[in-house]
C-alpha cells in the first residue's frame, strides 16, 4: 500500500490552488496564442487590467507561467508549507502566506505603475505579476529563522553553506534572471519586497512559539535573537556595515511608531539566559532551545493528528545536551534542504535588529 503524504490542510488547499490556476491559465493562454503574448488579467495581476479584478492581488502568486517554474513551486509549497505549517500552526501559517503574499504584489504593483508615471512607457503598467517567488524567499527566510546555526552540505560536501546565506544566493539568482528575458522586472520587485517583508513580520510581529521549558509568555511577538538579525543574511565583511544601516532604519521605523522596540525581558527571552546559567551558553544555547522548541511542538501535533499518545520527554532537556539525531524526525521533512548538519557559531555578542 502507497504511504500517505499526510500534508497539512493549509498547505494542501495552496497546492490545489496552485496548479488549477495554472493549468487554467496555460490553457486560456493556448487556446488565444498570438505572436503577441497573452494576459489573462483575472488571473495574474496586471497593473493595467487587474483593477476591476481585485482578488488577482491575491491569487497571482499561485499562477504559474511554465511547466517548469510550476514544479518548482510545488515543491517549494509541498516541503516547505508542510514543514513551516507543522512547526508553527495552521492559522499562523495561513496568516505568513496571506502577508507575504499580499504585501509583495501591492509593493510592485505600486512601483510598476510609478514608473509608467515617470518614463510614459505603457509596457512597465502590462508587466504581469504572478508567480511563486514570494513564497520562495519568505520560507527561505523562515528556515533560516527556525534553523539559523545549521548548514546544508551539497555535491558531496564540495559547498557547504548555513541556512542563513541561501535567502541572499536566491535574491542573487532571481536578479540576475531579471536581467534577461527570462524573467521579468516584477520578479526582482518581488523577491526584494518578499524578503523584506517575510523578514520584517517574522522579526517584530509574529506571536513566538510559547517556551515549553520555561515560563515565557505566549504573548510575546517577533524574534529579538543575535542569530536572526538582518545582518546575519550577509557575508562576515560586510556585516559591520549592513548592521549599522539596519540599525539607523530600526531606529527611524521606531521614532515613528511603525516597529515596537524590543523591552529587556523579550532580549533576554531571545537569549536563553535561563539556559546559560545552566551551562547552554550564548548562540548555541539559543539555537538549540529555538529548535528544542519547534520540534516539541511539532511532535505533539503530529501526535495529536495521527491520534497516538504525545511524546514525554525523558533524561535532560534537549537544550542541555544538544543531539543531532533528533533533526531526523520521519514527518518533519528536513530532507528538502538537503543534507544537513548542526554547527554551532561563537558568541560574538552582535546587537542590531
Amino acid at each position: 500500500m502507497a504511504p500517505r503524504l499526510n500534508i497539512p490542510p493549509i498547505t494542501r488547499i495552496a497546492l490545489i490552488v496552485l496548479v488549477f490556476q495554472s493549468t487554467l491559465c496555460a490553457g486560456i493562454r493556448y487556446q488565444q496564442s498570438s505572436a503577441e503574448a497573452v494576459l489573462v488579467p483575472y488571473l495574474a495581476l496586471v497593473p493595467q487590467l487587474s483593477l476591476i479584478f481585485p482578488w488577482t492581488f491575491l491569487v497571482t502568486t499561485l499562477v504559474e507561467n511554465n511547466v517548469f517554474t510550476l514544479a518548482i513551486a510545488v515543491l517549494t509549497l509541498f516541503y516547505g508549507g508542510r514543514y513551516l505549517e507543522r512547526a508553527w500552526t495552521s492559522a499562523e501559517f495561513a496568516r505568513f502566506l496571506l502577508i507575504v503574499s499580499l504585501i509583495p504584489n501591492l509593493i510592485t504593483f505600486g512601483t510598476l505603475v510609478a514608473l509608467f508615471a515617470i518614463t510614459g512607457d505603457v509596457n512597465w503598467t502590462l508587466t504581469s505579476i504572478n508567480g511563486s517567488i514570494p513564497l520562495q524567499i519568505s520560507f527561505l527566510v523562515a528556515f533560516s529563522q527556525l534553523l539559523p546555526a545549521h548548514t546544508v552540505t551539497l555535491f558531496r560536501g564540495v559547498v557547504s553553506l548555513r541556512v542563513p546565506r541561501f535567502p541572499l544566493i536566491h535574491i542573487l539568482a532571481i536578479t540576475i534572471l531579471s536581467l534577461t528575458r527570462l524573467l521579468s522586472v516584477a520578479s526582482f520587485l518581488l523577491v526584494t519586497t518578499a524578503f523584506l517583508t517575510s523578514w520584517t513580520y517574522l522579526r517584530f510581529y509574529k506571536s513566538s512559539l510559547p517556551d515549553l521549558e520555561s515560563s515565557q509568555p505566549s504573548s510575546l511577538r517577533g524574534d529579538p535573537s543575535e542569530s536572526f538579525a538582518f545582518a546575519e543574511f550577509f557575508p562576515d565583511p560586510v556585516k559591520p556595515t549592513i548592521s549599522a544601516f539596519a540599525r539607523q532604519v530600526y531606529d527611524l521605523l521606531v521614532a515613528l511608531r511603525i516597529c515596537t522596540p524590543f523591552s529587556a525581558a523579550d532580549i533576554s527571552a531571545s537569549r536563553g539566559e535561563s539556559m546559560m546559567q545552566r551551562g547552554g551558553g550564548g548562540a548555541r544555547a539559543e539555537a538549540e532551545r529555538r529548535r528544542a522548541v519547534a520540534l516539541k511542538a511539532l511532535d505533539q501535533r503530529l501526535s495529536a493528528a495521527t491520534g497516538g499518545p504525545s511524546p514525554k520527554p525523558s533524561g535532560p532537556p534537549p537544550s542541555a545536551q544538544p543531539s543531532v539525531q533528533v533533526q531526523a524526525q520521519p514527518n518533519a521533512p528536513p530532507e528538502m534542504l538537503g543534507e544537513t548538519s548542526y554547527v554551532p557559531e561563537r558568541e560574538d555578542g552582535k546587537q542590531g535588529p
